[in-house]
């Protein structure tokens, strides 16, 4: 077997490193996406006939799959029908080939096919398999069906999101699968760590729900301490007073945080409101907590009067932290996000220029950069399986007549 070249870029932080994606649509996806980001080699493997299910999701711009573009972006797109015995050993060649292998499938789907991490540990101690799941690889929920929507109502973070009167909410994007991605390639880059002192690789299993419990971790300790849970306050926040979207005089919203106390003289004074600095209900956090109403209702009224930029500019003249409620059109607009690059162009074989979120954190000096946006199914066909695997274009077009690839 040839060896292949480890990426188009061994200079970045992680051009010699090799992923082998076998997941789909995003939570196992955004983890090769994000090593991707920063050089990794991506081969990313979809059935052929029946390609990632992500394609099919809005939004389209004639038929050509837009969000596909940024999740597949920097990887080289395969087919290859990993259920099936004649596939083995191509699938396996490319595990042989990877410091990473991630995977999105129900538990047990890869022990079925005989492509679990205990069966190949001795063939392949050196890889690390990263497996996202709805609910872990075990427990009793393990062979459920899972979904970023469902991760976030059994974290316990949807029971304190959401208005009162209008009971718990979910985020209106799939946040539990992202974040299980952040998390998938934060263990990955650890267990790649851990490889350089043993040799060895590990198994990294991510649920759904554990990395949002992880990030409400107040909440944990609150109830194991206090047997106490949190309340539905809409955008306000239980700890920190005032805080909360306040509508302004032309249409606009403003958020406002006051996480300290001079946060908050600042908003008093900007407010020209020094009387609620002094007042007995609010001099200090825990007083504002318990009136929390009160004094929300107070900035309330003040921002109902007040057109979105100037009042802006007089609190952040008082040292203020607050920030416009963007649409994704002032997003594209403001000269802060053109100034730190945080949205990047690049050129696509289908669609031109194209612009999608850079590569993120920045590094000072291998920094992520994106090489080409996400491909049509099989288009790195020839690349992987041929210059890299070393098939034959004969052995190629069998694959394809068989439909294996």
């Amino acid at each position: 077997m040839q060896t292949s070249p480890a990426t188009a870029d061994d200079q970045s932080a992680l051009g010699d490193i090799r992923v082998l994606e076998l997941g789909s649509m995003l939570a196992g996806p955004f983890v090769g996406s994000l090593l991707g980001d920063f050089g990794a080699r991506v081969v990313k493997v979809e059935k052929p006939g029946k390609p990632d299910a992500l394609r099919e999701w809005p939004p389209h711009k004639a038929d050509i799959p837009l969000w596909w573009k940024t999740m597949a972006r920097n990887k080289h797109a395969v087919t290859l029908d990993i259920s099936r015995p004649e596939a083995r050993e191509i699938v396996l060649r490319l595990i042989g080939e990877s410091d990473i292998v991630i995977e999105n499938f129900r538990p047990g789907t890869m022990e079925r096919w005989g492509l679990s991490p205990n069966e190949l540990r001795d063939i392949f101690p050196r890889v690390i398999w990263v497996r996202v799941s709805g609910w872990g690889q075990d427990g009793p929920k393990s062979q459920e069906g899972g979904y970023a929507t469902i991760a976030e109502a059994f974290s316990g973070l949807s029971s304190f999101t959401g208005h009162p009167d209008k009971g718990p909410m979910v985020s209106a994007f799939p946040l539990g699968d992202y974040l299980a991605g952040v998390f998938g390639a934060f263990g990955a880059l650890a267990a790649l760590h851990q490889r350089e002192k043993t040799g060895k690789g590990q198994v990294v299993d991510v649920a759904l729900y554990e990395p949002i419990l992880r990030i409400i971790e107040s909440l944990v300790v609150r109830y194991d301490q206090t047997g106490r849970g949190k309340p539905l306050l809409g955008n306000q926040m239980e700890e920190d007073v005032p805080r909360n979207v306040y509508a302004t005089a032309d249409g606009g919203a403003i958020a406002i945080s006051c996480g300290s106390q001079g946060i908050y003289e600042g908003l008093a004074n900007a407010m020209g409101r020094a009387d609620l600095i002094a007042d007995p209900r609010f001099r200090t956090m825990a007083l504002r907590v318990e009136n929390r109403d009160a004094i929300d209702a107070e900035i309330a009224a003040w921002m109902a009067t007040q057109p979105t930029e100037p009042a802006l500019e007089n609190l952040r003249a008082h040292r203020v932290v607050a920030g416009k409620i963007n649409s994704i059109e002032d997003v594209f607009a403001d000269a802060h996000v053109a100034a730190r690059k945080a949205i990047e162009t690049i050129v696509d074989d289908q669609l031109g220029p194209i612009r999608m979120p850079a590569p993120s954190p920045k590094l000072s000096d291998t920094p992520g950069r994106i090489r080409w946006a996400g491909q049509t199914s099989g288009a790195a066909n020839d690349e992987v399986f041929g210059a890299w695997l070393g098939m034959s274009s004969a052995e190629i077009d069998v694959l394809r007549e068989q439909k294996i690839i």
